[in-house]
């Protein structure tokens, strides 16, 4: 059988987690795909290979990288390529293989390998934003406090084990004992000191393993999504499960509001969870970068605006 290419002088270069590469399923999915499509594969082994391999893949003219891998993986790759001039950055698809893959989830990304891989090599590109957080970049979530701390000390077999649900179960426990951080957020210059219990600025809507945080995000609306829950006494839960269910300005517990920037400071400092990547920051300056990457999705995909239209 002769081997199609997905564009004319297309060529696909999938960057794939090496913690995933000997699965059969991957494997599998790899071999269909390559039945049908001109795909090269390149595979992970340590620290810092994401960002060289994607550098490599720029100067050989790769019209297109596939992350392979969870969440973690396709924020490597996204921020690599923001270290790269904007007409230099090929398109980006996602072979979701982790734990959660919450932000390819809630892209409505197939969980079927094949399925997924054959729609990242042949999909059609749209534009979407990036959070940048200092000096690394945001695809889906930045959460801080008691969800990034949850991620960071959630174990790899307990996750291994239970998927998602790792997260919520380690959350239940660590809630007996955590306490807020203090803090101020910074947004269009106005400043307000809270006990944050967990804080979000999200360019996707879920994290954790499937809990949405930002219900109206759009990943290509110019603007991030701030979710933002406050200490609350435990005879006031009914009242925060129902915010959480319909977050706005005006709750007392559970704030939500859009914007293009934040900023967040608190000392000592809070633990925050990059796209599931852990940093420990005083303060963290939050801006949307608008149209910075050409992401492929599907064409019935719920995070793009309604009237959005592919390359």
């Amino acid at each position: 059988m002769s081997k199609m290419t997905a564009g004319t002088d297309m060529k696909i270069r999938l960057i794939l987690n090496g913690k995933k590469a000997a699965l059969e399923t991957v494997r599998q999915a790899i071999t269909a795909v390559r039945g049908l499509h001109e795909l090269e594969v390149r595979v992970t082994y340590e620290a810092g290979d994401v960002a060289r391999l994607v550098t490599e893949a720029i100067a050989e003219s790769c019209s297109r990288i596939v992350a392979g891998g969870g969440d973690g993986t396709v924020n490597e790759v996204v921020d690599a390529l923001m270290q790269h001039p904007k007409a230099d950055r090929p398109e980006v698809a996602i072979f979701p293989l982790g734990t959660a893959n919450d932000f390819a989830s809630a892209c409505g990304i197939s969980d079927d390998l094949i399925e997924a891989l054959s729609i990242a090599v042949t999909g059609k590109p749209y534009w979407i934003d990036v959070i940048k957080a200092n000096e690394r970049h945001v695809i889906n979530v930045a959460s801080g406090g008691f969800g990034a701390q949850v991620t960071t000390n959630t174990p790899v077999a307990l996750k291994n084990f239970l998927g998602g649900g790792a997260y919520t179960l380690t959350g239940v426990i660590q809630a007996i004992n955590f306490k807020p951080y203090e803090g101020e957020f910074i947004v269009e210059g106005e400043s307000s000191s809270s006990q944050l219990l967990v804080g979000a600025v999200c360019n996707g809507r879920q994290a954790g393993g499937g809990q949405i945080l930002a219900p109206k995000a759009y990943i290509n609306d110019g603007l991030m999504d701030l979710v933002a829950l406050h200490d609350f006494p435990i005879e006031a839960l009914s009242q925060v499960i129902s915010e959480f269910s319909a977050p706005k300005f005006s709750n007392e517990y559970i704030v939500y509001t859009q914007n293009k920037s934040a900023t967040w400071r608190s000392s000592p400092a809070m633990p925050i969870n990059l796209d599931g990547e852990p940093i420990t920051a005083n303060e963290v300056n939050f801006d949307v970068i608008a149209e910075a990457i050409k992401m492929i999705l599907p064409p019935s995909c719920p995070m793009l605006k309604p009237e959005s239209k592919p390359l």
